[in-house]
C-alpha cells in the first residue's frame, strides 16, 4: 500500500556540494514524487567512496553544482512509480549507480555488465533528463549524481538502479551497514576476481592501491584460491587490515626499484577505476603481443540485480568479510568529517546515519 505522501512532494534535508573542494552545505531540499520507472527511497545509511571524492573535487564538467552526491547506500522503499513491480513499499534496497533494465542485449548477455538502454546522463534521471530535487528555499533544481544521490534523507531512483535485498536486517540477517557496502566498493573489488580476472586456484595476485576496493579485490582473490597476495601501498598501516584480507606480501613502492608486471602469455591486468587526472594509459606494444592484456572493468564485470544479492548471502555463510571495512561510523551532520577522514587516508569506509541521534562512533583500532 503506498502511504498518504505518495505522488507529492518530500521535504527533507540533504547534504549539497555547491562548489568543487568545498564543504557540503546541510540545506532543505524538496524531492519530487517518483515518475514511471522510478522509486522514492528512505536512506538508512550511506558512505564514502573515493569517487565521491573525485567528483567532489572536479571544477568542470562532469561535475555539476549544486549537487547531491552519494551512491554506497542502503534504504528503504517509501512510494513507487507507474511500471514498478519488482520493489515494494517497505523493502530493503540498495542502490547502484550501474543500471541493469534485464532486457537489453547486454543485460542478457554474460559478456558485459552494462546496461545499453539506460546510458548514463550525468546530473539528471536515466530515462527523461531531468532532477527530483530542488532547494526547498529557492526551487533552484539540484543535480543528481550517479543515479542515486545518497547524501540526502530521501532519493529517488530508476528501479533499473535498484536491488532488492530479502536478508537485511538485526543479527543474523544482514546488518543494514554491512549492506550499504555492497552498494558499490566491495562489490566491485570481489567481482572484479570472479568476473573479469577470473584468478585461478594457485596464481599470484598483485593489487596497487590498498583503499576499499584494493582489499576488496585481495579478498576476492584469496576466496578464488590464490596462493600469493601481493599488496601495493605507499601507506604501512594498511599492511595490518591488508593482511585480515588476504595479502601475504605487503610492498611500499618508495621503498623499492623493482618493478611488477604481468606473467607473459596469459597475465592480465585489470584497471578498476580512474584517476582524478583521467590521465592516459600507455602500454608497450611489444608486452601486448606477448600475450599480456589489459582490461577495463565497470563495477568488476557485476550485474547488480544477480550478482549482489549472492554476495550478501556468502556475508551470512561467513564466506565474505564486511565488518573491518567499516572504520568509522558518524551522524549525517558529521559527513564533512568523512570527507576529511577520508582524504587524508585515515579511514577505509565511513557509515553517515541519516539518524543523527545515532552519535558518532568509532570502531576499535579505527
Amino acid at each position: 500500500m503506498q502511504p498518504d505522501n505518495a505522488g507529492k512532494p518530500i521535504r527533507c534535508k540533504a547534504a549539497v556540494s555547491k562548489a568543487a573542494g568545498q564543504p557540503l552545505e546541510m540545506e532543505e531540499v524538496e524531492v519530487a514524487p517518483p515518475r514511471a520507472h522510478e522509486v522514492r527511497v528512505r536512506i538508512i545509511c550511506t558512505s564514502l567512496c573515493h569517487t565521491d571524492i573525485t567528483f567532489w573535487r572536479m571544477k568542470d564538467f562532469p561535475a555539476m553544482f549544486p549537487s547531491i552526491l552519494g551512491h554506497e547506500a542502503i534504504g528503504v522503499v517509501e512510494s513507487v512509480g507507474d511500471h514498478v513491480h519488482e520493489v515494494g513499499v517497505g523493502d530493503a534496497v540498495v542502490p547502484v549507480f550501474l543500471p541493469q533494465c534485464g532486457e537489453c542485449a547486454d543485460c542478457v548477455s554474460a559478456r558485459s555488465n552494462i546496461c545499453s538502454a539506460l546510458p548514463y546522463r550525468p546530473g539528471v534521471m536515466p530515462r527523461d533528463g531531468t532532477t527530483r530535487f530542488s532547494l526547498a528555499a529557492t526551487g533552484e533544481p539540484v543535480h543528481s549524481f550517479l543515479c542515486v544521490s545518497s547524501f540526502a534523507e530521501y532519493t529517488v531512483v530508476d528501479v533499473a538502479h535498484l536491488v532488492k535485498l530479502d536478508v537485511v536486517g538485526p543479527a543474523p540477517a544482514l546488518p543494514p551497514e554491512k549492506a550499504c557496502l555492497l552498494s558499490c566498493g566491495v562489490t566491485t573489488g570481489v567481482g572484479a576476481t570472479w568476473k573479469v580476472a577470473a584468478v585461478e586456484p594457485g596464481s599470484t595476485v598483485a593489487v596497487f592501491g590498498l583503499g576499499a576496493v584494493g582489499l576488496a579485490v585481495a579478498q576476492g582473490a584469496k576466496m578464488r584460491g590464490a596462493k600469493r597476495i601481493i599488496g601495493v601501498d605507499v601507506n604501512p598501516d594498511k599492511f595490518e587490515i591488508g593482511k585480515k584480507m588476504g595479502i601475504t606480501d605487503f610492498v611500499n613502492p618508495n621503498d623499492i626499484a623493482e618493478k611488477t608486471a604481468v606473467s607473459e602469455g596469459w597475465g592480465k591486468t585489470v584497471v578498476l577505476g580512474v584517476d582524478g587526472s583521467l590521465a592516459p594509459i600507455s602500454v608497450p606494444s611489444f608486452d601486448i603481443m606477448r600475450g599480456r592484456s589489459v582490461t577495463g572493468s565497470l563495477f568488476g564485470g557485476i550485474k547488480p540485480k544477480d550478482d549482489i544479492p549472492v554476495l550478501a548471502h556468502k556475508y551470512l555463510d561467513k564466506e565474505l568479510e564486511l565488518d573491518d571495512f567499516i572504520t568509522h561510523q558518524m551522524g549525517f551532520q558529521e559527513i564533512n568529517r568523512a570527507f576529511d577522514l577520508l582524504t587524508q587516508g585515515k579511514c577505509i569506509r565511513c557509515i553517515i546515519w541519516m539518524d543523527d541521534d545515532y552519535g558518532a562512533k568509532e570502531n576499535d583500532g579505527a
